[in-house]
């Protein structure tokens, strides 16, 4: 079974090094002249899976959108996770569980197990519970071919208290939480299947990316305030393994489809050309 770090490994070379997420919050939906019902979010999400799906390497469903319409916007993500998948798309569903025990495991049932609706390429995840007991996800990834990118690094302001509080040993959570994962990809090529989210908007870090060997997304670009080339400051050399992630700036163009692609191929030139200006 091929490796979702291969698979998105390939899928960068092809598609090119961007991640659009689906976030359709009232305001956007407003924006495009959309109801805030479960009429807006369908044709809201189809117009961004007709006009992406085939040409983006990663896209990226915000849960919370859909979970607030119920079942039947669940019933939405479902049928616009299959229709990203068959139009070549790797899914990255951003709902950043995270528990203990049993509970954890359901939630990679949910999302990792290939015989669930909810199937994706890959999720986000809270380590905050300890990266330990992140444990059933890892193993449903590594048996389904799937991936897990766990927070490190937010673009928060609430985040750092946490994030870089220092534990006995006088590393930060963070980097604590960057060291787990690391190991969990020790060895693997082209590229492991565990990443980390690191924001765009931090500046330089402080921590050590460098034996992370999976990818590293990067949201918090456009709308946010990161811009493309604040890559080169928060990622340094790491820049070949990093995502950079775009919503609002790729959505607001809508809701014509040729204006939301045009909007996607312009921020990948912005990615492309800020993630090889180190020679990358």
């Amino acid at each position: 079974m091929e490796t979702f770090g291969s698979r998105l490994h390939r899928a960068m070379a092809e598609r090119g090094p961007l991640c659009v997420g689906i976030d359709p919050h009232p305001a956007l939906l407003a924006r495009w002249g959309l109801s805030d019902d479960l009429a807006g979010l369908t044709r809201f999400s189809r117009t961004v899976v007709d006009a992406l799906g085939d040409r983006v390497a990663v896209v990226k469903p915000q849960s919370a959108f859909f979970e607030r319409f119920g079942s039947q916007g669940l019933a939405v993500l479902e049928s616009i996770i299959r229709q990203l998948r068959t139009a070549g798309a790797l899914v990255l569903l951003d709902v950043k569980r995270g528990d203990i025990g049993s509970t954890v495991a359901a939630y990679a049932d949910a999302y990792l197990d290939p015989s669930s609706p909810l199937h994706v390429d890959a999720v986000t995840a809270s380590p905050f519970l300890g990266v330990g007991a992140l444990a059933p996800m890892f193993d449903a990834a590594r048996a389904h071919g799937g991936g897990v990118f766990v927070l490190a690094l937010t673009s928060n302001p609430e985040g750092a208290s946490v994030q870089r509080a220092r534990s006995a040993d006088g590393r930060t959570v963070a980097q604590t939480v960057i060291d787990e994962i690391s190991q969990l990809n020790e060895g693997a090529r082209p590229l492991g299947s565990f990443g980390l989210v690191v924001g765009a908007t931090i500046g330089e870090t402080g921590h050590d990316l460098s034996k992370v060997n999976g990818p590293l997304l990067a949201p918090g670009l456009g709308a946010q305030g990161g811009r493309a080339a604040d890559l080169r400051t928060v990622f340094g050399d790491e820049l070949s393994t990093v995502l950079p992630s775009y919503s609002r700036e790729v959505l607001g163009a809508g809701p014509d489809p040729a204006a939301l692609r045009a909007a996607a191929d312009r921020v990948l030139v912005d990615c492309r050309s800020a993630l090889t200006a180190a020679g990358q």
